[in-house]
């Protein structure tokens, strides 16, 4: 079915006979595989008769090649899925039998997770779903920050395709207008103190015009954005740069060689936000964030500085 997607990926008809030649199957084949295209993957396919089949709207499909060529020039391992649970949970059972970092990439997640358990909806080659993996050596300051560099990475992945708009939600959103883009989830094993690996899971709304399932929070798209089809394999490539610039120097640095860059492109930067954290709320304005990424406080009681995975942050005003 590879095949024929890369034939009709653009969106325009394609005649059975011509599908068929290129494929080197009869017609009544090509009709087959097309039901299996609709059934399969919840494509829709548009039938004209004297005219032949079209996509209902054109996709973009990795180019596997190209990601393999430049992830083996960043000393990077990669393993690329047409459908799979999740990249991270991949990602995470590759960590100790595969040469890292392993980069995961799939076309379709049919148990994608964001944070606070909450599922991401990853429709087939309309998404970026990707989970690197990775070994950290030197313990707690490896991980000083790594969520919020790996926000910047993607911001900057985001303006190289031409998404000027976009900016940085405390943790780990990206947001354009108000609405999410991208967001990041992180997940460690091993011993924090000393040697772990940790899997940075990545999910990017490309060409997602709608959605069937329902999605808690505003989101957009680059294709939303932009008005035109965003190609995934190039969205792929900056990201993949962008991480390993990023990741190199917060390394070699920690975070705070990258601290007053994202300050400098937190949306909420000095608004008052509500801090929700189990069923406690705390109210304040954002001062920034300290040296190990902590979301810094200006609260009634004073400055306060907060930090963890189950924390949830809204602007004051919000409904």
């Amino acid at each position: 079915m590879l095949a024929l997607l890369k034939l009709l990926q653009d969106g325009q008809f394609h005649s059975g006979t011509e599908l068929g030649e290129a494929l080197g199957i009869s017609r009544s084949a090509v009709w087959k595989r097309l039901q299996m295209l609709e059934e399969d993957l919840a494509l829709s396919v548009h039938k004209v008769r004297g005219r032949g089949y079209r996509l209902a709207s054109p996709i973009s499909l990795l180019e596997v090649e190209r990601l393999r060529l430049a992830c083996k020039e960043l000393g990077w391992q990669i393993c690329c899925f047409a459908r799979i649970d999740s990249t991270n949970a991949e990602a995470m059972r590759r960590i100790s039998s595969d040469p890292l970092p392993c980069l995961v990439l799939a076309d379709e997640q049919s148990a994608g997770r964001g944070r606070r358990g909450r599922s991401w909806v990853s429709p087939f080659a309309e998404n970026l779903y990707c989970s690197l993996a990775l070994r950290l050596d030197g313990g707690a300051r490896q991980l000083e920050g790594l969520s919020l560099v790996v926000g910047l990475a993607v911001l900057q992945a985001l303006r190289d395709v031409g998404v000027a708009g976009a900016g940085l939600k405390w943790p780990n959103d990206v947001l354009v207008g108000g609405r999410k883009i991208a967001g990041i989830l992180l997940e460690i094993s091993g011993d924090p103190a000393d040697v772990c690996h940790v899997v940075i899971g990545i999910g990017i709304n490309a060409n997602m015009l709608t959605s069937e399932q329902e999605i808690g929070q505003p989101w957009t798209s680059v294709r939303l954005e932009s008005g035109e089809l965003c190609d995934r394999t190039v969205l792929t490539l900056c990201l993949i740069r962008r991480l390993h610039e990023y990741l190199g120097t917060h390394s070699m640095q920690g975070f705070a060689a990258h601290r007053e860059e994202w300050e400098a492109n937190h949306l909420w930067q000095n608004e008052r936000v509500v801090l929700t954290f189990g069923a406690q709320q705390v109210e304040g304005i954002v001062l920034g964030v300290d040296h190990q990424g902590g979301l810094r406080l200006q609260t009634g009681a004073g400055e306060q500085c907060y930090s963890g995975g189950e924390l949830s942050l809204r602007l004051s005003n919000d409904s």
